[in-house]
Protein backbone atom coordinates (compact mmCIF):
# COMPACT_ATOMS: atom_id res chain seq x y z
CA UNK A 1 0.00 0.00 0.00
CA UNK A 2 1.52 3.20 -0.28
CA UNK A 3 1.86 6.16 2.21
CA UNK A 4 -1.38 7.44 1.38
CA UNK A 5 -3.39 4.63 0.81
CA UNK A 6 -2.08 3.67 4.43
CA UNK A 7 -2.60 6.86 5.82
CA UNK A 8 -6.51 6.89 4.64
CA UNK A 9 -6.17 3.20 6.37
CA UNK A 10 -4.74 3.98 9.60
CA UNK A 11 -6.87 7.39 10.14
CA UNK A 12 -10.19 4.90 10.60
CA UNK A 13 -7.65 2.67 12.76
CA UNK A 14 -6.65 5.39 14.88
CA UNK A 15 -10.19 6.67 15.74
CA UNK A 16 -10.97 3.30 16.56
CA UNK A 17 -8.01 3.09 19.21
CA UNK A 18 -9.21 6.54 20.36
CA UNK A 19 -12.81 5.13 21.23
CA UNK A 20 -10.58 2.08 23.17
CA UNK A 21 -9.02 3.98 24.87
CA UNK A 22 -11.25 6.48 26.00
CA UNK A 23 -13.61 4.12 27.61
CA UNK A 24 -11.20 3.46 30.33
CA UNK A 25 -9.88 6.66 30.72
CA UNK A 26 -13.12 8.99 30.66
CA UNK A 27 -14.62 7.42 33.86
CA UNK A 28 -11.14 7.22 35.71
CA UNK A 29 -11.77 10.99 37.18
CA UNK A 30 -15.54 10.07 37.45
CA UNK A 31 -15.30 6.57 39.33
CA UNK A 32 -15.06 7.94 42.46
CA UNK A 33 -18.66 9.88 42.12
CA UNK A 34 -20.11 7.11 40.32
CA UNK A 35 -19.26 4.58 42.83
CA UNK A 36 -20.22 6.49 45.67
CA UNK A 37 -23.86 7.68 43.88
CA UNK A 38 -24.33 3.96 43.45
CA UNK A 39 -23.47 3.16 46.83
CA UNK A 40 -20.37 1.00 46.01
CA UNK A 41 -17.72 0.05 48.36
CA UNK A 42 -13.47 -0.14 47.78
CA UNK A 43 -13.86 -3.68 46.47
CA UNK A 44 -16.69 -2.34 43.81
CA UNK A 45 -14.63 0.31 42.66
CA UNK A 46 -11.84 -2.27 42.27
CA UNK A 47 -14.74 -4.22 40.42
CA UNK A 48 -16.02 -1.21 38.07
CA UNK A 49 -12.19 -1.39 36.71
CA UNK A 50 -11.55 -5.23 36.76
CA UNK A 51 -14.49 -6.41 35.12
CA UNK A 52 -13.43 -4.36 32.31
CA UNK A 53 -9.78 -5.44 31.84
CA UNK A 54 -11.02 -8.85 32.68
CA UNK A 55 -13.22 -9.54 29.92
CA UNK A 56 -10.33 -7.43 27.51
CA UNK A 57 -7.50 -9.71 28.71
CA UNK A 58 -9.42 -13.12 27.95
CA UNK A 59 -10.35 -12.41 24.93
CA UNK A 60 -7.48 -10.42 23.57
CA UNK A 61 -6.05 -13.78 22.65
CA UNK A 62 -9.01 -14.95 20.62
CA UNK A 63 -9.77 -11.98 18.65
CA UNK A 64 -5.99 -12.24 17.52
CA UNK A 65 -6.50 -15.37 16.50
CA UNK A 66 -9.91 -14.82 14.59
CA UNK A 67 -7.60 -12.12 13.04
CA UNK A 68 -5.72 -14.78 11.37
CA UNK A 69 -8.73 -17.14 10.34
CA UNK A 70 -11.26 -13.89 9.21
CA UNK A 71 -11.44 -10.93 7.73
CA UNK A 72 -9.43 -8.31 10.17
CA UNK A 73 -12.21 -5.17 8.89
CA UNK A 74 -15.25 -7.11 9.45
CA UNK A 75 -13.51 -8.53 13.03
CA UNK A 76 -12.76 -4.47 14.09
CA UNK A 77 -16.44 -3.40 13.01
CA UNK A 78 -17.78 -5.93 15.33
CA UNK A 79 -15.49 -4.88 18.06
CA UNK A 80 -16.96 -1.26 17.79
CA UNK A 81 -20.51 -2.36 18.40
CA UNK A 82 -19.50 -4.55 20.56
CA UNK A 83 -18.28 -1.71 22.68
CA UNK A 84 -21.33 0.64 21.83
CA UNK A 85 -23.74 -1.67 23.21
CA UNK A 86 -21.68 -2.21 26.54
CA UNK A 87 -21.45 1.60 26.31
CA UNK A 88 -25.29 2.08 26.39
CA UNK A 89 -25.95 -0.31 29.24
CA UNK A 90 -23.18 1.38 31.03
CA UNK A 91 -25.23 4.92 31.18
CA UNK A 92 -28.67 3.17 31.45
CA UNK A 93 -27.12 1.59 34.96
CA UNK A 94 -29.12 1.61 38.46
CA UNK A 95 -26.86 -0.22 40.71
CA UNK A 96 -23.33 -1.23 41.14
CA UNK A 97 -23.68 -4.93 39.63
CA UNK A 98 -25.43 -3.82 36.32
CA UNK A 99 -22.56 -0.96 35.68
CA UNK A 100 -19.90 -4.32 36.42
CA UNK A 101 -21.88 -6.52 34.02
CA UNK A 102 -21.96 -3.65 31.14
CA UNK A 103 -18.10 -2.95 31.66
CA UNK A 104 -17.54 -6.99 31.09
CA UNK A 105 -19.33 -6.20 27.96
CA UNK A 106 -16.93 -2.83 26.90
CA UNK A 107 -14.10 -5.06 27.58
CA UNK A 108 -14.81 -7.27 25.29
CA UNK A 109 -15.09 -4.83 22.52
CA UNK A 110 -12.04 -3.45 23.98
CA UNK A 111 -10.12 -6.32 23.72
CA UNK A 112 -10.74 -6.76 20.10
CA UNK A 113 -10.00 -3.13 19.28
CA UNK A 114 -6.48 -3.27 21.44
CA UNK A 115 -5.54 -5.99 19.26
CA UNK A 116 -6.98 -5.94 15.78
CA UNK A 117 -5.30 -2.23 15.41
CA UNK A 118 -1.69 -3.47 15.91
CA UNK A 119 -2.67 -6.81 13.79
CA UNK A 120 -4.13 -4.32 10.97
CA UNK A 121 -0.77 -2.12 10.92
CA UNK A 122 1.10 -4.81 10.78
CA UNK A 123 -0.20 -6.64 7.91
CA UNK A 124 -0.72 -3.17 6.13
CA UNK A 125 3.85 -1.89 7.18
CA UNK A 126 7.25 -3.78 7.38
CA UNK A 127 8.78 -4.03 10.77
CA UNK A 128 11.53 -1.27 9.75
CA UNK A 129 8.91 0.98 9.33
CA UNK A 130 6.06 0.22 12.03
CA UNK A 131 7.63 2.48 14.60
CA UNK A 132 7.09 5.53 13.32
CA UNK A 133 3.42 4.40 12.68
CA UNK A 134 3.21 3.09 16.04
CA UNK A 135 4.50 6.50 17.44
CA UNK A 136 1.00 7.78 15.72
CA UNK A 137 -0.89 4.73 18.52
CA UNK A 138 0.96 6.61 21.17
CA UNK A 139 0.05 10.04 20.36
CA UNK A 140 -3.92 8.64 19.99
CA UNK A 141 -3.09 6.60 23.79
CA UNK A 142 -1.78 10.28 24.91
CA UNK A 143 -4.74 12.58 23.05
CA UNK A 144 -7.50 9.73 24.89
CA UNK A 145 -5.07 9.40 27.87
CA UNK A 146 -4.95 13.42 28.47
CA UNK A 147 -8.59 14.37 26.91
CA UNK A 148 -10.46 11.41 28.92
CA UNK A 149 -9.66 12.13 32.25
CA UNK A 150 -10.23 16.20 31.80
CA UNK A 151 -13.50 15.41 29.58
CA UNK A 152 -14.51 12.76 32.30
CA UNK A 153 -14.46 15.44 34.99
CA UNK A 154 -15.64 18.09 32.87
CA UNK A 155 -19.31 15.78 32.52
CA UNK A 156 -19.44 14.81 36.44
CA UNK A 157 -19.02 18.42 37.01
CA UNK A 158 -21.91 19.76 34.33
CA UNK A 159 -25.21 19.57 36.59
CA UNK A 160 -26.95 21.22 33.82
CA UNK A 161 -26.45 17.87 31.34
CA UNK A 162 -27.14 15.62 34.88
CA UNK A 163 -30.47 17.20 35.36
CA UNK A 164 -31.60 17.10 31.76
CA UNK A 165 -31.56 13.16 31.79
CA UNK A 166 -34.99 11.83 32.54
CA UNK A 167 -36.00 9.42 35.44
CA UNK A 168 -33.91 8.09 37.99
CA UNK A 169 -30.98 8.91 36.21
CA UNK A 170 -31.55 12.83 36.89
CA UNK A 171 -28.83 15.08 38.44
CA UNK A 172 -25.98 11.55 37.33
CA UNK A 173 -24.07 13.79 34.94
CA UNK A 174 -21.83 10.98 35.14
CA UNK A 175 -23.89 8.79 32.80
CA UNK A 176 -22.59 11.32 30.30
CA UNK A 177 -19.15 10.04 30.12
CA UNK A 178 -20.14 5.97 28.74
CA UNK A 179 -22.25 8.23 26.06
CA UNK A 180 -19.01 10.41 25.50
CA UNK A 181 -17.08 7.43 22.80
CA UNK A 182 -20.23 6.46 21.14
CA UNK A 183 -20.12 9.01 18.12
CA UNK A 184 -16.60 8.20 17.65
CA UNK A 185 -17.26 4.32 17.19
CA UNK A 186 -20.02 5.19 14.48
CA UNK A 187 -17.40 7.77 12.79
CA UNK A 188 -14.63 4.80 12.93
CA UNK A 189 -16.86 2.34 11.72
CA UNK A 190 -17.70 4.38 8.77
CA UNK A 191 -13.95 5.44 7.85
CA UNK A 192 -13.20 1.77 8.24
CA UNK A 193 -15.92 0.70 5.74
CA UNK A 194 -14.80 3.34 2.97
CA UNK A 195 -10.76 3.06 3.70
CA UNK A 196 -9.78 -0.49 5.06
CA UNK A 197 -9.07 -3.08 2.09
CA UNK A 198 -7.42 -6.00 3.20
CA UNK A 199 -6.37 -9.31 1.83
CA UNK A 200 -8.18 -12.15 3.14
CA UNK A 201 -6.56 -15.21 3.27
CA UNK A 202 -9.04 -18.38 2.48
CA UNK A 203 -8.07 -21.18 3.74
CA UNK A 204 -9.72 -23.99 6.00
CA UNK A 205 -10.89 -22.46 9.18
CA UNK A 206 -11.14 -24.66 12.43
CA UNK A 207 -12.02 -22.95 15.36
CA UNK A 208 -10.74 -23.75 18.89
CA UNK A 209 -13.34 -23.70 21.23
CA UNK A 210 -12.37 -25.95 24.17
CA UNK A 211 -8.74 -23.74 24.11
CA UNK A 212 -10.86 -19.88 24.31
CA UNK A 213 -13.12 -21.86 27.00
CA UNK A 214 -10.22 -22.91 29.07
CA UNK A 215 -8.39 -19.65 28.82
CA UNK A 216 -11.60 -17.68 29.36
CA UNK A 217 -12.81 -19.41 32.62
CA UNK A 218 -8.71 -19.64 34.10
CA UNK A 219 -8.27 -16.05 33.51
CA UNK A 220 -11.49 -14.93 35.38
CA UNK A 221 -11.24 -17.69 37.67
CA UNK A 222 -8.12 -15.82 38.61
CA UNK A 223 -9.05 -12.53 38.57
CA UNK A 224 -11.95 -12.73 40.56
CA UNK A 225 -9.97 -15.00 43.09
CA UNK A 226 -7.65 -11.64 43.53
CA UNK A 227 -10.09 -9.03 43.75
CA UNK A 228 -12.09 -10.94 46.29
CA UNK A 229 -9.48 -12.56 47.96
CA UNK A 230 -8.88 -10.80 51.65
CA UNK A 231 -12.25 -9.21 51.82
CA UNK A 232 -14.68 -11.29 50.60
CA UNK A 233 -12.60 -14.37 52.16
CA UNK A 234 -9.78 -15.10 53.68
CA UNK A 235 -6.37 -15.87 51.50
CA UNK A 236 -6.14 -19.48 53.44
CA UNK A 237 -9.73 -20.52 53.38
CA UNK A 238 -10.72 -23.51 51.62
CA UNK A 239 -12.62 -21.38 49.00
CA UNK A 240 -9.34 -19.17 48.61
CA UNK A 241 -7.48 -22.22 47.60
CA UNK A 242 -9.79 -23.86 45.73
CA UNK A 243 -10.07 -20.92 43.00
CA UNK A 244 -6.73 -20.51 42.76
CA UNK A 245 -5.99 -24.31 42.17
CA UNK A 246 -8.83 -24.01 39.93
CA UNK A 247 -7.61 -21.33 38.14
CA UNK A 248 -4.59 -22.36 37.45
CA UNK A 249 -5.77 -25.48 36.63
CA UNK A 250 -7.85 -24.46 33.88
CA UNK A 251 -4.63 -22.85 32.27
CA UNK A 252 -2.76 -25.99 32.74
CA UNK A 253 -5.12 -28.01 30.67
CA UNK A 254 -5.28 -24.86 28.21
CA UNK A 255 -1.74 -25.40 27.57
CA UNK A 256 -2.42 -29.09 27.06
CA UNK A 257 -5.26 -28.71 24.72
CA UNK A 258 -3.36 -26.08 22.30
CA UNK A 259 -0.75 -28.95 21.66
CA UNK A 260 -3.82 -30.80 20.26
CA UNK A 261 -5.43 -28.87 17.85
CA UNK A 262 -4.80 -27.85 14.07
CA UNK A 263 -5.39 -23.53 14.84
CA UNK A 264 -4.40 -23.13 18.78
CA UNK A 265 -5.52 -19.88 20.28
CA UNK A 266 -1.83 -19.34 21.25
CA UNK A 267 0.22 -21.06 19.53
CA UNK A 268 2.84 -22.59 21.83
CA UNK A 269 5.63 -22.56 19.06
CA UNK A 270 5.83 -19.00 19.72
CA UNK A 271 7.51 -19.30 23.39
CA UNK A 272 10.52 -21.21 21.23
CA UNK A 273 11.57 -17.87 20.41
CA UNK A 274 13.88 -16.14 23.07
CA UNK A 275 12.72 -12.32 22.32
CA UNK A 276 8.87 -13.24 22.08
CA UNK A 277 9.31 -15.16 25.30
CA UNK A 278 11.00 -12.53 27.15
CA UNK A 279 9.33 -9.94 25.66
CA UNK A 280 5.89 -11.25 26.80
CA UNK A 281 7.14 -11.49 30.28
CA UNK A 282 8.24 -7.70 30.14
CA UNK A 283 4.57 -6.85 29.61
CA UNK A 284 3.21 -8.45 31.92
CA UNK A 285 4.93 -6.41 34.52
CA UNK A 286 5.00 -3.00 32.48
CA UNK A 287 0.83 -3.81 32.75
CA UNK A 288 1.12 -4.19 36.89
CA UNK A 289 3.23 -0.55 36.80
CA UNK A 290 1.36 1.35 34.05
CA UNK A 291 -2.15 0.40 35.62
CA UNK A 292 -1.57 1.45 39.14
CA UNK A 293 -0.16 4.71 37.51
CA UNK A 294 -3.71 5.38 35.67
CA UNK A 295 -6.11 4.40 38.26
CA UNK A 296 -5.17 5.07 41.47
CA UNK A 297 -3.35 8.38 40.88
CA UNK A 298 -6.58 9.59 39.93
CA UNK A 299 -8.04 8.28 43.55
CA UNK A 300 -4.76 10.35 45.67
CA UNK A 301 -5.91 13.58 43.70
CA UNK A 302 -9.80 13.01 44.33
CA UNK A 303 -9.51 11.26 47.98
CA UNK A 304 -6.30 12.69 49.14
CA UNK A 305 -5.52 16.54 47.57
CA UNK A 306 -9.45 17.05 47.72
CA UNK A 307 -9.36 18.02 44.13
CA UNK A 308 -12.70 18.45 41.60
CA UNK A 309 -13.04 15.29 38.73
CA UNK A 310 -12.11 18.34 36.45
CA UNK A 311 -8.71 19.04 38.25
CA UNK A 312 -8.13 15.33 38.99
CA UNK A 313 -8.01 14.69 35.27
CA UNK A 314 -6.08 17.87 34.39
CA UNK A 315 -3.24 15.70 36.91
CA UNK A 316 -2.80 13.06 34.38
CA UNK A 317 -1.12 15.31 31.48
CA UNK A 318 2.05 14.58 33.80
CA UNK A 319 1.59 11.06 33.04
CA UNK A 320 0.26 11.44 29.43
CA UNK A 321 2.94 13.73 28.32
CA UNK A 322 5.64 11.86 29.21
CA UNK A 323 3.83 8.53 27.13
CA UNK A 324 3.52 11.35 24.45
CA UNK A 325 6.87 12.69 23.93
CA UNK A 326 8.65 8.76 24.54
CA UNK A 327 6.24 6.85 22.27
CA UNK A 328 6.47 9.20 19.41
CA UNK A 329 9.88 10.38 19.84
CA UNK A 330 11.10 6.63 20.25
CA UNK A 331 9.18 5.17 17.38
CA UNK A 332 10.57 7.83 14.76
CA UNK A 333 14.41 7.30 15.78
CA UNK A 334 13.60 2.97 15.91
CA UNK A 335 12.16 3.44 12.35
CA UNK A 336 15.33 5.81 11.10
CA UNK A 337 17.62 3.42 12.62
CA UNK A 338 16.23 -0.13 13.16
CA UNK A 339 17.78 -0.12 16.61
CA UNK A 340 15.04 -0.76 19.10
CA UNK A 341 16.25 -2.44 22.32
CA UNK A 342 18.26 0.44 23.99
CA UNK A 343 15.21 2.14 24.57
CA UNK A 344 13.42 -0.86 26.22
CA UNK A 345 16.15 -0.38 28.67
CA UNK A 346 15.97 3.26 28.38
CA UNK A 347 12.29 2.76 29.53
CA UNK A 348 12.39 0.02 31.89
CA UNK A 349 14.90 2.32 34.25
CA UNK A 350 12.74 4.89 34.14
CA UNK A 351 9.96 2.71 35.08
CA UNK A 352 11.61 1.69 37.81
CA UNK A 353 12.51 4.77 39.24
CA UNK A 354 8.88 6.00 38.62
CA UNK A 355 7.75 3.47 40.82
CA UNK A 356 9.99 3.91 43.53
CA UNK A 357 9.91 8.03 43.64
CA UNK A 358 5.78 7.62 43.57
CA UNK A 359 5.84 5.35 46.72
CA UNK A 360 7.49 8.11 48.78
CA UNK A 361 4.50 10.27 48.22
CA UNK A 362 1.44 11.24 50.65
CA UNK A 363 -0.93 13.96 51.43
CA UNK A 364 1.42 16.85 51.87
CA UNK A 365 3.79 16.44 48.77
CA UNK A 366 4.11 19.25 46.50
CA UNK A 367 2.02 18.89 43.12
CA UNK A 368 5.28 19.61 41.24
CA UNK A 369 6.98 16.86 42.83
CA UNK A 370 4.45 14.74 41.98
CA UNK A 371 3.94 15.78 38.76
CA UNK A 372 7.54 15.25 37.92
CA UNK A 373 7.29 11.76 39.16
CA UNK A 374 4.16 10.95 37.31
CA UNK A 375 6.19 12.39 34.21
CA UNK A 376 9.30 9.95 34.80
CA UNK A 377 6.79 6.98 34.61
CA UNK A 378 5.35 8.28 31.43
CA UNK A 379 8.32 8.06 30.09
CA UNK A 380 9.23 5.00 30.70
CA UNK A 381 5.95 3.78 30.02
CA UNK A 382 5.65 5.16 26.59
CA UNK A 383 9.55 3.41 26.11
CA UNK A 384 7.86 0.44 26.74
CA UNK A 385 4.53 -0.30 25.18
CA UNK A 386 4.70 0.12 21.61
CA UNK A 387 8.34 -1.30 21.73
CA UNK A 388 7.72 -4.67 23.19
CA UNK A 389 5.06 -5.23 20.89
CA UNK A 390 7.22 -4.00 17.79
CA UNK A 391 9.75 -6.87 18.86
CA UNK A 392 7.58 -9.58 19.29
CA UNK A 393 5.68 -8.87 15.66
CA UNK A 394 9.30 -9.04 14.11
CA UNK A 395 10.28 -12.37 14.73
CA UNK A 396 6.81 -13.23 14.12
CA UNK A 397 5.55 -15.31 10.28
CA UNK A 398 2.81 -13.46 9.03
CA UNK A 399 0.63 -16.17 9.20
CA UNK A 400 0.65 -15.19 13.16
CA UNK A 401 0.94 -12.27 13.39
CA UNK A 402 -2.64 -11.72 14.75
CA UNK A 403 -1.75 -14.39 17.38
CA UNK A 404 1.68 -12.54 18.13
CA UNK A 405 0.55 -9.22 18.13
CA UNK A 406 -2.27 -10.16 20.89
CA UNK A 407 -0.08 -12.34 22.82
CA UNK A 408 1.76 -9.14 23.99
CA UNK A 409 -1.15 -7.53 24.40
CA UNK A 410 -3.17 -10.18 25.98
CA UNK A 411 -0.10 -10.65 28.89
CA UNK A 412 0.09 -6.83 29.31
CA UNK A 413 -3.76 -6.68 30.41
CA UNK A 414 -3.51 -9.59 32.16
CA UNK A 415 -0.77 -8.01 34.12
CA UNK A 416 -2.96 -4.84 34.63
CA UNK A 417 -6.29 -6.68 35.29
CA UNK A 418 -4.35 -8.45 38.02
CA UNK A 419 -1.97 -5.79 39.54
CA UNK A 420 -5.40 -3.73 39.63
CA UNK A 421 -7.57 -6.22 41.69
CA UNK A 422 -4.35 -7.27 44.27
CA UNK A 423 -3.26 -3.56 44.69
CA UNK A 424 -6.66 -2.60 44.74
CA UNK A 425 -7.34 -4.72 47.09
CA UNK A 426 -4.64 -3.93 49.13
CA UNK A 427 -5.19 -0.55 49.02
CA UNK A 428 -8.54 -1.17 50.71
CA UNK A 429 -7.14 -2.78 53.38
CA UNK A 430 -4.38 -0.16 54.10
CA UNK A 431 -7.26 2.80 54.11
CA UNK A 432 -9.53 0.66 56.13
CA UNK A 433 -6.70 0.15 58.70
CA UNK A 434 -5.35 3.50 59.47
CA UNK A 435 -8.99 4.84 59.54
CA UNK A 436 -9.46 2.45 62.23
CA UNK A 437 -6.17 3.66 64.00
CA UNK A 438 -7.60 6.46 63.52
CA UNK A 439 -10.57 5.70 65.19
CA UNK A 440 -8.83 4.23 68.07
CA UNK A 441 -6.49 6.88 69.17
CA UNK A 442 -8.77 9.45 68.91
CA UNK A 443 -11.95 9.36 70.60
CA UNK A 444 -13.49 12.25 68.77
CA UNK A 445 -12.68 10.41 65.39
CA UNK A 446 -14.48 7.74 66.68
CA UNK A 447 -17.61 9.30 67.10
CA UNK A 448 -17.69 10.81 63.88
CA UNK A 449 -17.10 7.55 62.69
CA UNK A 450 -19.90 5.74 64.42
CA UNK A 451 -22.39 5.54 61.64
CA UNK A 452 -19.81 5.04 58.43
CA UNK A 453 -18.33 2.20 56.75
CA UNK A 454 -14.31 2.32 56.89
CA UNK A 455 -14.66 0.50 53.17
CA UNK A 456 -17.01 2.34 51.28
CA UNK A 457 -15.78 5.08 49.57
CA UNK A 458 -16.59 9.05 50.46
CA UNK A 459 -17.21 12.46 49.28
CA UNK A 460 -14.26 14.23 51.04
CA UNK A 461 -15.63 17.09 49.55
CA UNK A 462 -18.89 16.68 52.34
CA UNK A 463 -16.38 15.09 55.06
CA UNK A 464 -16.39 17.64 58.56
CA UNK A 465 -12.75 19.29 59.83
CA UNK A 466 -12.59 16.39 61.59
CA UNK A 467 -13.02 13.48 59.08
CA UNK A 468 -11.77 15.00 56.33
CA UNK A 469 -7.97 15.00 57.83
CA UNK A 470 -8.24 11.27 58.44
CA UNK A 471 -9.22 10.49 55.09
CA UNK A 472 -6.27 12.17 53.17
CA UNK A 473 -4.08 10.59 55.02
CA UNK A 474 -5.29 7.06 54.60
CA UNK A 475 -5.53 7.78 50.69
CA UNK A 476 -2.17 9.50 50.65
CA UNK A 477 -0.38 6.86 52.39
CA UNK A 478 -2.30 3.72 50.37
CA UNK A 479 -1.83 5.31 47.46
CA UNK A 480 2.01 5.57 47.96
CA UNK A 481 1.66 1.66 49.18
CA UNK A 482 0.31 0.58 45.88
CA UNK A 483 3.79 1.75 44.09
CA UNK A 484 5.85 0.55 46.66
CA UNK A 485 4.34 -3.16 45.65
CA UNK A 486 4.30 -2.38 42.04
CA UNK A 487 8.50 -1.85 42.29
CA UNK A 488 9.52 -5.66 42.30
CA UNK A 489 7.25 -6.05 38.92
CA UNK A 490 9.31 -2.68 37.28
CA UNK A 491 12.29 -4.20 38.04
CA UNK A 492 11.40 -7.67 36.93
CA UNK A 493 10.43 -5.85 33.79
CA UNK A 494 14.28 -4.24 33.33
CA UNK A 495 15.56 -7.81 33.80
CA UNK A 496 13.84 -9.42 31.33
CA UNK A 497 14.27 -6.73 28.58
CA UNK A 498 18.23 -6.77 29.54
CA UNK A 499 18.39 -10.57 28.29
CA UNK A 500 16.17 -9.60 25.08
CA UNK A 501 17.92 -10.14 21.78
CA UNK A 502 18.06 -7.75 19.75
CA UNK A 503 16.90 -9.13 15.67
CA UNK A 504 17.64 -6.33 12.87
CA UNK A 505 14.11 -5.10 12.11
CA UNK A 506 13.13 -6.75 8.55
CA UNK A 507 12.10 -4.16 5.54
CA UNK A 508 9.26 -6.69 4.19
CA UNK A 509 6.21 -7.42 5.27
CA UNK A 510 6.79 -11.48 5.20
CA UNK A 511 9.81 -13.43 6.84
CA UNK A 512 12.45 -13.97 4.84
CA UNK A 513 11.75 -17.72 4.84
CA UNK A 514 7.80 -16.46 4.00
CA UNK A 515 9.32 -14.85 0.99
CA UNK A 516 11.32 -17.72 -0.28
CA UNK A 517 8.03 -20.10 0.03
CA UNK A 518 6.14 -17.56 -2.30
CA UNK A 519 8.77 -17.33 -4.73
CA UNK A 520 8.97 -21.08 -5.04
CA UNK A 521 4.94 -21.14 -5.68
CA UNK A 522 4.83 -18.51 -8.15
CA UNK A 523 8.14 -20.09 -9.93
CA UNK A 524 6.39 -23.58 -9.66
CA UNK A 525 4.74 -24.80 -13.33
CA UNK A 526 0.78 -25.06 -13.27
CA UNK A 527 0.22 -28.75 -13.05
CA UNK A 528 -3.75 -28.44 -13.83
CA UNK A 529 -4.33 -28.34 -10.11
CA UNK A 530 -3.16 -31.47 -8.85
CA UNK A 531 -0.31 -30.21 -6.28
CA UNK A 532 -1.22 -28.50 -3.54
CA UNK A 533 -1.97 -25.23 -4.69
CA UNK A 534 -0.50 -22.16 -2.35
CA UNK A 535 -2.72 -20.34 -0.07
CA UNK A 536 -3.76 -17.07 -2.19
CA UNK A 537 -5.33 -13.52 -1.06
CA UNK A 538 -8.74 -13.10 -2.24
CA UNK A 539 -9.58 -9.55 -1.92
CA UNK A 540 -12.61 -7.77 -1.64
CA UNK A 541 -12.61 -5.37 -3.96
CA UNK A 542 -11.74 -7.09 -8.27
CA UNK A 543 -8.19 -5.39 -9.21
CA UNK A 544 -5.88 -6.42 -6.59
CA UNK A 545 -2.39 -6.09 -8.52
CA UNK A 546 0.68 -8.30 -8.99
CA UNK A 547 3.93 -7.18 -7.93
CA UNK A 548 7.58 -8.74 -9.06
CA UNK A 549 7.80 -11.02 -6.26
CA UNK A 550 4.91 -12.67 -7.01
CA UNK A 551 2.87 -11.21 -3.74
CA UNK A 552 -0.58 -9.69 -4.44
CA UNK A 553 -0.68 -6.25 -2.93
CA UNK A 554 -3.36 -3.10 -2.85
Amino acid sequence: MSHREVLLALSGLLMAMFVAMLSSTVVSTALPRIVADLGGSEAGYTWVVTASLLTMTATTPIWGKFADLFSKKALTQLALLIYVAGSVIAGLADGIGVLIVARLIQGIGMGGLSALVQIVIASMITARDRGKYFGYLGAVFAVATVSGPLLGGLLVDATALGDALPGYMSGAAWRWCFYVGVPFAVIAFAVLQKTLHLPTVKRDVSIDYVGATLITAGVSVLLVWVSLGGSQFDWGSALSIGMLVGGLALLALFVWAETRVREPIIPLHLFKDRTTSLAVFASVMVGVAMFAGTVFLVQYFQLSRGMSPTKAGLMTLFLVCGVLVSSVVSGRIIAAKGKWKRFLIFGSVLLVAGAVLLSTITATTPIIVVGLYMSILGIGVGCLNQNLVLAVQNNAAQKDIGSASSLAAFMRTMGGAIGVSALGTALGHKVAASISGAAHSDPEVGRAMMDMDTHQIPDVTTLGDVLRPVYEHAYGSGVAQVFLFSVPFAVLAFVAVLFIKEVPLRETIERDDELADLQRAAAAPDDGGDAAAPEKDDRTEAGAAQDPSGVKVG
